[in-house]
């Protein structure tokens, strides 16, 4: 699975907004649907915060765990 998808399993399992999301880790709205859509990926910087924020691993949002 791709970081976008997992991106937006973790936010829907959370239920949470794009609006929420991106105001937490500090990006435009925009920013979170280019990602779930696979346009753009985040930078590592935003993989962290995305780790710290949803409690994964960095490798779990990569696919690169279960």
């Amino acid at each position: 699975m791709n970081i976008g998808k997992v991106i937006k399993q973790l936010r829907k399992d959370s239920n949470i907004s794009r609006q929420t999301l991106a105001n937490n880790i500090g990006v435009d709205v925009r920013t979170i649907s280019y990602w779930e859509s696979g346009s753009n990926e985040p930078k590592a910087s935003y993989i962290y915060k995305l780790a710290v924020y949803f409690g994964v691993s960095t490798d779990y949002l990569l696919g690169l765990e279960d």
